[in-house]
């Protein structure tokens, strides 16, 4: 094989796998890069989605099926700490829910019925000496 065409199968490859970066502002809307907040690979909304904080750290974890949100959510705050974790379920909040301080510590925990939040919510209070 000639090294031309090693190149060019080489460079079709990869702009072939290269996806599209889509820039999201703070309600997660496609913008442009300089009012963006977030952003995330790939214009899908289907499989594994993660979105990233412009300086690239991990801002949320979470699955799609048909478009609609499913199974575990994962939320992170722009330093990388876990901030939010639950589940959803045919598109809407599910079951226990948590939210925590950068610290780890919870911050709140309760259920969500439909999306819903449903029975006591418990809020936990840093302790500050």
């Amino acid at each position: 094989m000639s090294k031309t065409l090693i190149v060019v199968v080489a460079v079709f490859f990869m702009a072939s796998t290269t996806q599209e970066i889509i820039w999201l502002d703070e309600n997660l809307k496609q913008t442009t890069q300089a009012k963006a907040k977030y952003y995330k690979v790939g214009a899908k909304l289907d499989g594994d989605i993660t979105y990233y904080y412009k300086n690239r750290n991990i801002f949320r974890k979470m699955k799609f099926e048909n478009g609609e949100p499913v199974g575990n959510f994962y939320e992170y705050y722009d330093t990388g700490e876990l901030r939010e974790f639950g589940q959803f379920v045919n598109g809407s909040r599910e079951g226990n829910w948590k939210v925590f301080y950068k610290t780890g510590k919870i911050k709140q925990k309760g259920k969500y019925s439909k999306g819903e939040k449903v029975g006591i919510w418990k809020t936990y209070y840093k302790n500050e000496y």
